[in-house]
């Protein structure tokens, strides 16, 4: 299984020997949970795979959730305007883990000169969300699985494990379904798109401790180069910035982590924008 381990999902002793489970251990069951479910009870489902540390994490998941084999299509949206470092290191793991690697673009918008002078937001919906829109209507998926975090983006806090969209991907967060202890909703209308969020309970220190525990293969983007800057969240180069940072490791980052109090997406330049004008953009299908 290429290094992977399986996850232990109970409790269990057995003559001189126990096992107690940690609080990985627990926030990975849970995903591997959530995500086995969103297999069993939806069609044509892909994943979303932006080539940073979250969704990179939950790639690493479901091939702990499938037996080291991931059978979810992984989409991954090229702006064009992407890290060419992030391009690189997507290729060569698609390989290496055997991934069903999509790729999709807004192929019009690129052409009539999209780009981030136009503004941010509006190039956002036009480079990520349409061209999500246009990949998932020609694959024909009907659910996509995403890496994001209660904890990352005030508006995230507002979605669901299981977030059901309409049929164009909108999302009404003032109309979502309660997941009281561990129940969730898994039954649709036909023409509801789902969103499934696996990690949602998860922290950003709780994803560099898993990805420490497992040592998941990381882009270096993430750690300390000679100028003294890592990226602490990976976006399209033009409207994305590193911070001031000496963490050249996994195990400097989660010390870093555990001493900072600035936001994790502040060099995000869309994310300082409008915090209003986000949540729309994320109620129109963004991710």
């Amino acid at each position: 299984m290429n290094g992977i381990k399986c996850p232990i999902a109970l409790f269990f002793f057995q003559g001189n020997y126990s096992y107690t489970m940690d609080h990985l251990d627990e926030l990975e069951n849970q995903s591997i949970f959530i995500m086995r479910e969103a297999y069993k009870n939806f069609k044509n489902l892909a994943m979303l795979w932006s080539i940073g540390k979250d969704s990179t994490v939950l790639v690493w998941l479901a091939r702990k959730a499938f037996f080291g084999h991931c059978p979810i299509p992984l989409v991954h949206i090229d702006t064009t305007y992407k890290i060419p470092a992030m391009i690189k290191y997507r290729d060569e793991f698609a390989k290496k883990w055997g991934l069903n690697l999509v790729v999709g673009k807004n192929e019009k918008a690129l052409s009539d000169g999209m780009n981030h002078e136009k503004g941010r937001l509006v190039c956002c919906e036009a480079l990520k969300t349409m061209g999500l829109h246009s990949v998932m209507e020609q694959e024909g998926y009907t659910g996509l699985i995403l890496g994001i975090r209660r904890d990352e983006e005030g508006t995230r806090a507002k979605e669901r494990y299981f977030s059901p969209r309409d049929k164009n991907f909108e999302w009404n967060f003032k109309d979502q379904p309660p997941e009281l202890w561990d129940q969730f909703k898994t039954s649709f209308t036909p023409d509801t798109h789902i969103r499934i969020h696996p990690i949602l309970h998860w922290t950003e220190l709780n994803v560099w401790e898993y990805i420490h525990r497992e040592k998941i293969p990381i882009i270096d983007l993430y750690f300390s180069n000679a100028e003294g800057k890592r990226y602490r969240s990976l976006g399209c180069a033009p409207c994305t910035f590193p911070i001031d940072s000496n963490a050249k490791n996994v195990v400097e980052v989660i010390e870093e982590l555990k001493n900072t109090t600035s936001a994790e997406r502040s060099g995000r330049a869309q994310d300082q924008e409008n915090t209003y004008a986000m949540q729309k953009l994320r109620a129109r299908g963004y991710m």
